[in-house]
């Protein structure tokens, strides 16, 4: 191995040429900050040189493009709550449940009539033993009686009966073989307006007045 020669004190650099190099690099890299850094990347330019050098335009760019990234990811935290995982699952979930609304909404066969104080109607279901109809009535303006019941085959039933009614909804399900719905008489005053809707197992639903 070779054996360096160690330099004398007088070759070593003195503490004032030290503290003046350390000044002399901290000066040089304010200047490189002000005139070089600051315009190119926040378009901040206190001399102007960045100006003139082309770096402020540089750094308004980035600024602008920064700003817009910024907003964008506002506007997302916004719509999102912050977490778009739950955001998407909220969409799916809408999705889901306006179609088993929709689907609840379906209606095989749906009349409306209108009944004057002391007018009746009958609406019957043709259906064989053991067969369920969902139903849901709507009245409108006024209240009415019905008797919900059955016959058929020398048999009668009556499964229900309402006074001053203005809305029902249920089931049937079928005593026996034959026709079964409603009986509406107007005992009210004022005109009522009457909506039946109905699904289920029937082979026809018919105006039986």
């Amino acid at each position: 191995m070779f054996n360096a020669e160690k330099p004398s004190l007088d070759e070593l650099p003195s503490s004032a040429q030290l503290i003046r190099s350390t000044v002399i690099a901290a000066a040089s890299a304010v200047v490189i900050l002000v005139t070089v850094v600051l315009p190119a990347e926040y378009n901040i330019d206190p001399t102007g040189i960045g100006g003139v050098l082309g770096l402020a335009e540089m750094g308004e760019i980035k600024t602008q493009l920064a700003e817009e990234a910024e907003a964008d990811r506002l506007l997302e935290l916004e719509v999102t709550g912050g977490d778009q995982s739950s955001f998407l699952d909220g969409i799916f979930g809408l999705f889901v449940g306006a179609a088993h609304a929709q689907e609840a909404e379906v209606w095989r066969d749906e009349t409306t009539f209108t009944l004057a104080p002391g007018d009746s109607a009958e609406w019957k279901l043709v259906m064989t033993q053991g067969q369920t109809a969902e139903y849901r009535m709507l009245v409108e303006g006024g209240r009415v009686n019905f008797d919900l019941h059955g016959h058929g085959g020398g048999q009668s039933v009556t499964y229900e009966r309402g006074r001053g009614s203005t809305g029902e909804e249920g089931e049937i399900v079928a005593a026996f073989d034959g026709e079964h719905g409603w009986f509406w008489r107007n005992r009210d005053s004022e005109t009522a307006t009457v909506t039946v809707q109905v699904r289920g197992e029937y082979a026809e639903f018919k105006d039986a007045s």
